[in-house]
């Protein structure tokens, strides 16, 4: 694995990988308030021009390396999470 990095570098495309090894979409957003280092989560999507993205929370995410997320569940808990909701204006972050 490579070295860790911050959330506030994440960039939207990157890769995010199940526990199980399977990744399980791309980074659609990055959820938090850098000024504050607060991270909310980030929104993932599948790629698909319709797809809907999930929400998944920060406390799902393990290690962040230089292209990829890591979460601490699996390919099938990942598919039960809720689809993502734009949270009020002011309350996000996107590199």
């Amino acid at each position: 694995m490579a070295d860790p990095v911050a959330w506030t570098v994440v960039e939207r495309g990157w890769a995010v990988v199940a526990s199980d090894g399977r990744e399980v979409g791309k980074v659609d957003e990055v959820l938090g308030d850098p000024e504050a280092d607060i991270f909310d989560g980030f929104s993932v999507g599948e790629g698909a021009m319709l797809d809907r993205p999930r929400y998944v929370p920060s406390e799902q995410v393990g290690a962040i390396e230089v292209g990829s997320v890591h979460l601490t569940i699996g390919a099938d808990e990942y598919a039960a999470l809720a689809p993502y909701q734009a949270p009020p204006h002011g309350e996000r972050f996107s590199p």
